[in-house]
């Protein structure tokens, strides 16, 4: 049977059956689907003696520091500074006669000496690159629509990506299909509920030689989920469903978590580290976000923002604005979604929260080359500061707000206060920018 008559299922285990070493890696501002579905699947494979690396390019949230074998995500590709660099001569008609190098070691010089039979080369048939490395015969993306979510880890090993064949495993709408298997399921409520069903698969795979010797149970099938690995998945489909609030949650989605229960995950554990423990840096930046809230009663949205200022101030990291969209500002009765804008270091960012399911804030993201999903999308713009966008953002949703009035009744807002609206300047448009899916 040819691969391509395979499901992706299908072709997944396959091609990690067959490979020794594997990386596996996220996005950048991981979340918990993306922190607990790398570790889980990292974990999983080396059960089946794989040598395996577990990446992400930003560093982990506080929130999430308590999960199992959090100390195994790097953000540096192992091995990665033992490759080749290589230089290539588009030399068209160019004929190559000899070619050597002369060693200049006073001067920390190297020349490389090229004689040719006929033609002239000329700089701009030169180009240079890195092969080799970490020498992975795998790469398994999660929880990543674009290779360029990856950040740094992609861009400074971009030709690993580009060598290696990758299994792009995905539930987001949008995703560029970039792997040579994309496992894409947009009926998913996370990466993770997609991973119990791919660690089944592999756990009909007998046990490798190397970790069955002495053991009578040699050759037999092993199962993958143990309490840790449970623990890691059942974080990923908590925090994606919202806590299973989210209208995203599917009938499969509970199922699914109580297998993991039986299997061992800590679910106490999780509520009280995610849900239950706040440092006192998140509650002032909180605090800050709450009484910057403002409304657009016609409009039907709220929307707050926290300054780059702001995380200094309070000797708050960035990743501590998560949850306050999704615990806070979209309780908030009457109204279609809700936005936090915030300044990082990088860029703005904006993450929406939808409340009529009505209205996809995924269009409202695509207002500004971002996406998501139809309850919960982001946008990141790299081009100006908070103050220079906020004005046109919020005004490019009015616009699209009327729009969605003309297809649907209005509704009264609650009797929530009106926020004054000093303070902002017309700006220039914001550019576009690659989007970062919701935390």
């Amino acid at each position: 049977m040819r691969l391509m008559e395979l499901t992706p299922k299908q072709q997944t285990v396959d091609l990690i059956r067959s490979a020794k070493r594997i990386v596996v890696v996220s996005h950048q501002n991981p979340d918990g689907d993306a922190i607990g579905s790398t570790l889980a699947l990292t974990l999983a494979l080396r059960k089946l003696g794989k040598d395996v690396q577990a990446l992400c390019a930003d560093p982990v949230p506080p929130t999430f520091r308590f999960l199992p074998a959090i100390d195994q995500l790097s953000s540096q590709l192992a091995g990665g500074g033992a490759s080749d660099f290589v230089i290539t001569i588009n030399t068209g008609a160019v004929k190559v006669d000899k070619l050597g190098y002369k060693n200049y070691p006073e001067q920390q010089k190297l020349n490389i000496v090229i004689k040719t039979a006929s033609g002239e080369l000329a700089p701009e048939m030169v180009s240079f690159s890195k092969s080799g490395g970490a020498g992975a015969d795998l790469i398994i993306v999660l929880d990543t629509n674009d290779v360029e979510r990856m950040g740094s880890l992609y861009k400074d090993h971009a030709q690993l990506f580009y060598q290696t064949p990758i299994v792009n495993i995905d539930h987001h709408p949008g995703n560029g299909y970039f792997g040579k298997v994309n496992w894409v399921d947009l009926g998913a409520t996370s990466t993770a509920e997609i991973l119990v069903s791919l660690l089944e698969s592999l756990g009909s795979t007998p046990r490798p030689p190397a970790l069955s010797a002495g053991n009578p149970d040699a050759g037999k099938t092993q199962s993958l989920l143990d309490a840790d690995i449970a623990t890691l998945l059942l974080t990923g489909i908590t925090t994606d469903t919202g806590s299973f609030q989210n209208t995203n949650t599917t009938p499969k989605s509970f199922t699914v978590a109580a297998q993991l229960v039986a299997a061992g995950a800590r679910q106490q554990e999780i509520v009280q580290h995610i849900y239950k423990t706040k440092p006192l840096s998140t509650l002032k930046l909180w605090g800050k976000i709450l009484s910057s809230i403002r409304e657009d009663r016609e409009s039907r949205f709220i929307w707050s923002k926290v300054s780059s200022s702001d995380f200094a101030a309070f000797g708050a990291s960035e990743t501590e604005t998560s949850g306050v969209v999704d615990e806070l500002l979209k309780t908030v009765p009457n109204i279609d979604f809700a936005l936090l804008l915030s300044e990082k270091q990088d860029a703005l960012y904006g993450s929406l929260r939808g409340v009529n399911p009505k209205v996809s804030v995924a269009d409202v993201a695509g207002l500004f080359g971002g996406g998501g999903h139809e309850m919960a999308a982001a946008f990141r713009l790299t081009s100006g500061s908070l103050a220079d966008n906020e004005t046109e953002i919020i005004e490019k949703i009015r616009r699209f707000q009327a729009g969605q009035r003309t297809e649907q009744p209005n509704q009264p807002l609650s009797s929530m206060p009106t926020m004054p609206e000093s303070g902002l300047q017309p700006s220039p448009a914001p550019s576009g920018g690659r989007f970062a899916l919701p935390t």
